[in-house]
């Protein structure tokens, strides 16, 4: 109970900050609800089965080996014990990915909100094959769990980005975007605190860790049927101006939503001739071709920038430190901790400074500190106060992680892309990360051979990532999806309808001209 008080309490006091601003640029009840109960059952369970899986893990491979006996007279051999594990770890990747490769087609039929609340039913099955799998004694029934936990990710951290995106103002569409990122780390620092010996992580109560996934998937069935669907995807690909309106409306506490329903027909007029766009179709078209480059890139480094190596090396060090075994689990708190502060204060100040410049700190500042670490590795044995400062840039790599990287590429995904191309670029970017994701568990145990100089490597892909993003992406902050199309115009070398095109409010006149000519000159050709 205390830590969904403290939870409930970081998340007001960064829109009660947010909300210090004039009165026109303040959050709604319905929109603060959408977007923590839709991150509740979504990003959140993410987050908890990255970290679910530590505390029981010593009790799970003793389960494997017991049902094996009963089963078959004789412990499990050492390595298909390996290989059970291994199988248990990485099938959630899988899952991953085969969840964002049915995305696309999944919103087509129900929309955003319906396929947040269909994916709930894969988080209930998940919780009921992982914490009945040891009375069953079938550990398939943990490796299958996995698998559907998996899936459920996968559309989560495409469909949940989108729809906050397609929701919310852009004054605030970082703020709110940001959600994905600090319910994440809340659902880590959930699993880690859950695991610890004297609530569940024991070995009579292992299972329970798994039935609590079906807690926020519950709260999120509760409420998110009670909340608009998205305006844009009701009124250009449903053309439903009615249920659009009403549900701009909602979302900004208001009645006249003139503004942002010109906005929409503006970007619907673009679009008229091209109806979703397959993920074949985005990639021969020119006028988006830097942006998926870009999501691409970006995608690849949240996944290659090193974060999973840091996870094991920070028990070690703690060791090296003096700190005993036995308070190791309390010590580590202080990741998950640091994680989550630092995702609120991304989301405090992603309006002020901007997605670019986060972003560019984030990777810059981890390769600072990467590059530290090493060197402080390779003096740990000759100076005995060396670990305290490993420790530091432990917790300073995690921390730039979470103040940019951690979030914003989910953010940009939905930014990057226009409506009609939205669902095929979120799909192509699961696919990135998912596919990053299993290429970094595959390559670690090589890269461990470098022992402390493994982190050269992952400072390189920090860096080569922030000179990327330095020379190719536009500030995106506060701008509507046209403009920032327009913004990479000149990269895709597509000509401009004119040099006046940027506009300040889509009520503006010649807002109706800036047609894509790259999305008519494609239809074109294809006619």
């Amino acid at each position: 109970r205390s830590y969904l008080e403290i939870a409930m309490f970081s998340l007001n006091f960064q829109f009660s900050f947010i909300c210090i601003a004039p009165i026109h640029n303040r959050i709604t009840a319905c929109l603060l609800s959408a977007a923590f109960f839709g991150a509740l059952g979504s990003s959140f369970i993410y987050g908890y089965n990255l970290s679910v899986v530590n505390a029981p893990a010593l009790y799970i491979k003793a389960f494997y080996n017991k049902t094996w006996i009963e089963r078959y007279g004789e412990p499990i051999a050492a390595e298909t014990a390996t290989l059970l594990w291994s199988i248990t770890v990485s099938i959630f990747a899988i899952g991953g990915l085969l969840g964002a490769l049915s995305v696309s087609s999944i919103i087509r039929v129900l929309g955003r909100k319906g396929t947040l609340l269909l994916n709930n039913s894969f988080a209930i099955i998940a919780a009921l094959l992982l914490s009945l799998g040891e009375k069953a004694k079938s550990f398939e029934m943990l490796i299958i769990g996995r698998f559907i936990i998996g899936v459920d990710s996968g559309i989560a951290l495409s469909v949940l980005p989108m729809y906050l995106g397609e929701i919310t103002p852009r004054h605030i569409r970082g703020s709110i975007g940001q959600f994905n990122s600090i319910l994440i780390c809340l659902g880590v620092f959930t699993g880690q605190v859950l695991g610890l010996p004297e609530l569940l992580g024991q070995e009579s109560r292992w299972n329970y860790l798994f039935s609590f996934l079906a807690l926020p998937a519950t709260l999120q069935l509760c409420v998110l049927p009670f909340l608009p669907e998205s305006p844009r995807y009701l009124l250009m690909e449903r053309r439903n101006e009615a249920g659009a309106e009403r549900a701009f409306q909602r979302f900004l506490g208001k009645k006249d939503v003139s503004q942002e329903l010109e906005e929409v027909h503006a970007e619907a007029r673009a679009q008229d001739n091209l109806h979703s766009a397959s993920v074949l179709q985005l990639l021969k078209t020119p006028a988006v071709r830097w942006q998926l480059i870009t999501i691409i890139i970006t995608m690849a480094c949240y996944q290659l920038c090193g974060l999973n190596a840091i996870w094991y090396y920070t028990n070690g060090i703690l060791r090296e430190a003096g700190f005993a075994e036995n308070i190791l689990p309390y010590i580590t708190l202080s990741t998950g901790a640091i994680e989550t502060l630092a995702a609120i204060i991304s989301g405090l100040v992603i309006e002020r400074i901007g997605r670019k410049p986060l972003l560019i700190f984030g990777f810059s500042a981890m390769a600072v500190f990467f590059s530290l670490l090493t060197v402080f590795l390779n003096f740990q044995d000759s100076v005995s106060w060396m670990p305290y400062l490993s420790y530091i840039c432990i917790l300073a790599v995690i921390a730039s992680f979470c103040s940019g990287p951690g979030g914003i590429p989910f953010v940009l995904t939905g930014e990057l892309f226009e409506q009609s191309y939205r669902p095929a670029a979120f799909m192509i970017a699961g696919t990135v990360n998912w596919l990053s994701n299993f290429a970094v568990g595959l390559l670690f145990p090589f890269i461990q051979k470098l022992q402390s100089f493994a982190f050269l490597v992952f400072v390189v892909v920090c860096i080569l990532g922030s000179i990327y993003l330095y020379l190719v992406l536009p500030e995106t902050k506060n701008k509507t999806f046209i403009d920032i199309s327009q913004s990479f115009s000149k990269i895709n070398k597509i000509p401009v309808s004119s040099p006046g095109h940027e506009m300040d409010s889509p009520d503006t006149v010649p807002r109706s001209r800036l047609l894509c000519r790259a999305d008519l000159q494609y239809q074109v050709s294809q006619d």
